[in-house]
């Protein structure tokens, strides 16, 4: 497996998404995607109590650790690569947490318009 395209949603170099707890796709901290990656993890996002409440009602439990797969569960603050999908159903619920667009892969806009991540910025 090989990363695809590097560039963001803005059309500049993608950005790390987060080094501390490691995520992507790949695991390389960065929202990087390829081929293989059925599930788009694209969304650079700072996650919220109330998007890993929802994302856990969805059957996705971000939260809870799962050491065997090195995961430490997420909490409030974290910033994680989710899928393209997942972002834009938290974003039709109400639910969606701020995007770090730097760190959003480009391939985000074949499911997410612009002006949607655009909206739900993060700006710090």
């Amino acid at each position: 497996m090989k990363a695809e395209l590097t560039r963001n949603v803005l059309g500049t170099l993608l950005q790390p998404c987060s080094f501390d707890t490691m995520t992507g796709f790949f695991r390389d901290g960065h929202c990087h995607t390829c081929q293989e990656d059925v599930g788009l993890h694209t969304v650079c996002a700072q996650v919220t109590d109330e998007f890993l409440v929802f994302s856990k009602k969805q059957g996705n439990d971000l939260s809870t650790p799962r050491p065997e797969w090195g995961f430490p569960g997420l909490k409030a603050g974290d910033r994680w690569c989710l899928c393209a999908l997942r972002w834009e159903e938290a974003r039709r619920a109400g639910m969606a947490p701020p995007v770090v667009l730097q760190s959003t892969h480009e391939r985000t806009l074949d499911v997410i318009p612009l002006q949607h991540l655009q909206a739900h910025a993060l700006t710090s």
